[in-house]
């Protein structure tokens, strides 16, 4: 295939650019959380089962919501958690941002300082419009949006009559 050939042949074999574990899981606890929104807490084991996500790591993100003002937890028996706010009152972009960090597709985009070329790079102004791009998405949709697409989504539980 020649040298070219094996370059685009690694290229296409690559994993594609995508969210980390802890962004994806981050906004599955808040939409399990949205789903159930109301007066009272959600256990965690809950949310984990329901999201398919370990217990050990739920356990690493809730503190991290909850130091961000996203969630509250309540202790005891009865307690788990509980969205801060209203659903319609978060956006993905603050789930996102707060588990992730701010959304830098490349890394000379948090700090123009790792490129001599930052100044003057045209890749690296694209770089920003696809951020812009991202953040747009999830900064124009909320918790409660997307609990709703969720919920349009899931089949209804099925009702037995005899």
């Amino acid at each position: 295939m020649g040298y070219a050939g094996d370059i685009i042949k690694q290229i296409r074999n690559q994993s594609p650019m995508k969210m980390s574990t802890r962004g994806r899981y981050g906004l599955r606890v808040m939409l399990e959380l949205a789903l159930r929104a109301g007066p009272d807490p959600v256990p965690v084991e809950e949310v984990a089962e329901a999201q398919g996500i370990s217990g050990h790591y739920i356990h690493l993100l809730v503190p991290v919501l909850r130091r961000a003002g996203l969630v509250r937890t309540v202790r005891g028996p009865k307690g788990g958690c509980i969205l801060s706010r209203p659903p319609s009152a978060i956006t993905l972009l603050e789930v996102v941002e707060t588990v992730e960090g701010r959304i830098a597709p490349v890394e000379c985009m948090a700090d123009g300082t790792l490129c001599g070329e930052s100044g003057g790079c045209a890749a690296r102004e694209v770089w920003h419009e696809v951020a812009s791009a991202i953040e747009g998405v999830l900064g124009g949709m909320t918790l409660e949006q997307l609990a709703a697409r969720q919920r349009s989504r899931t089949p209804a539980a099925a009702t037995w009559q005899i």
